[in-house]
């Protein structure tokens, strides 16, 4: 179902406004039960996931690239319109062909995830989109079986973290805690051993935790600047670290998670 859009004001196109807006669109993605898929790579992923979508929106030049999806689902509206509408629609040009508008899937319930869980990651209050993405991906490639994210971690469903993860966060479950770190209770009664990855006098290190070979084990990453809070260290069977050389302090996040993904594997 081909739409022409002429005016950028179309409110059929709301889902799609004020794309650069990050503050607004936390806050209206969730509220209203949508997300947005950018690229062809991400479109199919997450309708290969089961995702269903609200409708499609690019420029027409795009239309022969998408026509396996349109036909699959030949009742959801495709916007199409020239490049400055588009543009003012967004906020931005287009220029990785085309967005849909998806719905949001139902949230996953916590404790049956973590029953059919080996290995989880824990992200506290990772608000950098970017490496919300980038841990995602490593949780794909390094056979993560879930993710978990604090109240006041960045949206996995956000545009740039789904780019980012070239759409592996509609492979791995995951689901937000209602509370943290008073959530870590979630995974002690799932029998997990609890690992924080920060630099502490007892830390053990990354190779020492892997060598403990636990059943099952959950790696808890803290944000960009602080690290992890003094609450979750406290709570936390362990405190982890990945010995570092040539004067180097810290690794980013993201980097951190991939490393110990792999040595825990």
């Amino acid at each position: 179902m081909i739409i022409h859009l002429t005016d950028p004001t179309d409110p059929r196109v709301r889902d799609y406004t004020s794309l650069t807006d990050v503050q607004l669109r936390k806050v209206r993605e969730p509220a209203e039960g949508i997300y947005i898929a950018e690229s062809s790579r991400v479109m199919r992923r997450a309708l290969g996931a089961g995702h269903k979508p609200r409708s499609f929106f690019m420029a027409e030049r795009w239309l022969p690239d998408y026509s396996d999806i349109f036909a699959a689902h030949p009742d959801v509206p495709v916007f199409v319109g020239p490049a400055q509408v588009l543009e003012d629609v967004t906020g931005f040009h287009l220029h990785r062909g085309a967005l849909a508008a998806m719905q949001r899937p139902e949230p996953l319930d916590i404790a049956t995830m973590l029953a059919g869980s080996r290995r989880v990651a824990v992200l506290e209050d990772i608000v950098d989109h970017t490496n919300v993405g980038a841990i995602f991906r490593s949780a794909a490639a390094l056979g993560v079986d879930a993710v978990l994210v604090s109240p006041r971690c960045g949206d996995p469903l956000y545009r740039r973290s789904i780019r980012v993860s070239m759409g592996t966060v509609f492979q791995v479950p995951w689901a937000r805690l209602p509370e943290w770190p008073e959530g870590m209770a979630l995974l002690e009664e799932a029998g997990f051993t609890t690992a924080a990855l920060a630099f502490e006098p007892d830390s053990l290190t990354i190779t020492e935790l892997a060598a403990r070979k636990d059943e099952k084990l959950a790696l808890i990453l803290g944000t960009e600047g602080e690290g992890l809070a003094e609450a979750t260290l406290a709570r936390a069977d362990f405190s982890v670290m990945i010995p570092m050389f040539a004067g180097v302090d810290s690794l980013n996040v993201a980097a951190a998670s991939a490393v110990a993904f792999f040595a825990t594997k």
